[in-house]
């Protein structure tokens, strides 16, 4: 069985690491630093989950998650926007553009898992 891909992006380095630290060696982790940077290494690796925070440089979450979503090389990869964005009207926004999950941060390393989990059954 192929090692899931799991994608990290967002602007906060720090997070990132500690984000692939909580996943462990059991993911081949892919990062980007923005949105745009998020649709290309998308197209070239095509993960299986997308941790994505929305206020980013160049390209916000929102609409990378679109793209993705919309292009049939990365249609079939869950995304999970990873926040501090906390209102019920960004959740609906997640929701209009494609995401399958939506976690705030700060965030448990346990929730992490169990939506990697939930989504890709690993």
């Amino acid at each position: 069985m192929a090692v899931p891909k799991i994608l990290l992006v967002d602007d906060d380095m720090g997070l990132r690491r500690l984000v692939r630290l909580t996943l462990g060696p059991d993911y081949d982790v892919f990062e980007a630093n923005d949105g745009q940077e998020a649709i290309e290494v998308a197209r070239r690796e095509h993960p299986d989950l997308v941790f994505m925070d929305i206020r980013m440089p160049k390209l916000s979450g929102y609409e990378a998650c679109r793209l993705i979503k919309e292009s049939p090389d990365t249609a079939n990869a869950k995304v999970v926007m990873l926040t501090a964005n906390t209102r019920d009207e960004d959740r609906e926004i997640g929701e209009r553009v494609g995401a399958d999950g939506y976690m705030t941060k700060p965030y448990s390393p346990l929730a992490l898992l169990a939506k990697v989990e939930e989504l890709i059954g690993v």
